[in-house]
């Protein structure tokens, strides 16, 4: 049975609570003035407190609901008031209120309202501790991940970063170039020296070249001063050229002359400059194509393609999605954000289950829009974005799993999707198939069954010791409820 804890002084109010609350499933308990209620709670440990802001005597609404949250940070309270304003209203929710209610009520809005909350208590009583999962160097290098594409990532970034070899990072939007280049030049010899970022496809083009290389007083109109470029200014650094697959050919014909020889000329200049500038470029588009196409030089592509390192998407890496979840939610913390201590299974895989065409930024904001929307002190599946929470898994790029029919025939279709399955490997060529399908398989089955081992086991044809090494083979973080 829930429990129900009303605060407010009048005797009126208490008396339609408990003509609506009339129900065998909810006990109602009343308090006349917010020390009557902290006194109240320690005991009764309600689910769900209902206060009024303005009371006759003692505390106010506002200053209980303090109280409260001091008490136990995970109790919900809806504020109710008559004189509703903005500011209270904004004030009520700085303070952690699960709701706001205007009086009089709407008794169907009250109810729903009422029954949301209680959902929500006891998906929070449901929930896991959350654990930090990721130890202190983790978050001071500031890219996560233990699967095996991201370990061939930072096998790659330890053996170039003590090099002065020209690296090109390729890789979805979102899945953390800038983050590598970063890693790259803060474990090279150069980590004293300057590092300086250009977004290549933020830069006008009539801006681009003056920005890197600089320019000569009355080089072109407005030109009122002699200014000084980006590789200049990083004379014995690391320049990092973001989307460099952005660059028009005549700027990519003075970056091949500074790979080539280290010189270069600002716009307007007849003398050469001379710089010793560590070139670190990333890109989200198939270089290969655009040299095929004429649109990227192809001297140039050789010149950056010296070491390679591509970045897995996150779908290709699930395993490190909950790393992830750990990292942005001690990140906002550190930030000031709210951060609760726990997530409900439900949203954990739903977030595990998500495409993320966005990758890894996508996933940051998903947590922080939780963090920011969320009532509740869990991470809630509500409080995740709905295409998060309705998605289904889209496989990577360009050769998608086609689905089967909607009714499958025995087992007849199961050559076909292997067959799909391998097509789409070869598209992937650092995806091991059967380790990634067994993986998702398992994550699929408990999310199925709600987390019921023993249902999922049978729905996978194996026993429940046998999905049990699987968990702990793959990695999966067992955050979901078993009944």
């Amino acid at each position: 049975m829930d429990k129900l804890l009303l605060i407010d002084d009048e005797a009126d109010v208490q008396y339609s609570f408990r003509r609506i609350f009339d129900s065998t499933a909810i006990e109602l308990h009343t308090a006349s003035s917010g020390e009557e209620g902290l006194k109240q709670v320690p005991k009764l440990k309600p689910d769900l407190v209902l206060m009024d802001i303005r009371m006759g005597t003692g505390m106010n609404g506002l200053e209980t609901l303090r109280r409260l949250r001091q008490l136990d940070a995970r109790l919900l309270v809806i504020m109710m008031t008559a004189y509703g304003t903005t500011q209270t209203a904004i004030e009520a929710m700085k303070l952690g209120a699960y709701d706001y209610l205007l009086k009089p009520f709407d008794v169907p809005k009250l109810k729903q309202l009422v029954a949301d909350a209680l959902l929500a208590a006891r998906t929070m009583r449901q929930t896991v501790s959350y654990q930090p999962l990721l130890e202190s160097e983790d978050y001071d290098l500031g890219i996560v991940g233990r699967s095996a594409a991201m370990q061939e990532v930072f096998k790659l970034v330890g053996q170039t970063a003590g090099t002065d070899a020209t690296v090109l990072i390729t890789g979805e939007s979102g899945t953390g170039k800038e983050l590598v280049a970063r890693a790259i030049y803060s474990h090279s010899r150069r980590a004293e020296q300057a590092f300086l970022a250009i977004n290549c496809a933020a830069i006008p083009e009539n801006l681009l070249e003056s920005e890197l290389f600089g320019h000569e007083k009355g080089a072109f109109t407005g030109a009122t001063a002699q200014r000084i470029g980006k590789f200049e200014q990083c004379n014995g650094g690391t320049i990092f050229l973001d989307e460099i697959g952005d660059m028009s050919l005549p700027t990519q014909t003075k970056i091949l002359r500074v790979l080539q020889n280290g010189s270069f000329d600002r716009v307007g200049g007849n003398q050469p400059v001379n710089v010793d500038v560590r070139v670190i470029a990333a890109t989200n588009k198939p270089l290969e194509e655009a040299v095929a196409g004429r649109s990227f030089r192809e001297d140039l592509f050789y010149r950056l393609n010296v070491v390679r390192i591509q970045l897995p998407a996150l779908r290709q890496r699930r395993e490190d999605i909950r790393l992830l979840v750990d990292y942005f939610l001690r990140k906002f913390a550190r930030a000031g954000a709210r951060s609760p201590g726990a997530i409900h299974p439900d949203a954990l895989a739903a977030l595990e289950r998500h495409s993320w065409p966005g990758n890894v930024r996508e996933l940051e904001n998903a947590i922080q829009r939780a963090l920011v929307v969320g009532k509740a002190d869990a991470i809630l599946l509500a409080d995740l974005p709905a295409e998060v929470v309705s998605g289904r898994v889209v496989p990577a790029a360009s050769a998608p799993v086609p689905a089967l029919t909607a009714e499958p025939q025995a087992e007849s279709e199961v050559p076909a999707l292997a067959r799909a399955l391998f097509k789409w490997a070869r598209a992937q060529r650092t995806l091991k198939v059967l380790p990634a399908v067994e993986r998702e398989l398992v994550i699929c089955a408990l999310a199925e069954t709600h987390g019921n081992q023993v249902q999922a086991a049978k729905l996978l044809g194996i026993t429940r010791a046998t999905l049990r090494k699987r968990i702990e083979k793959f990695g999966i973080q067992q955050e979901l409820s078993i009944r």
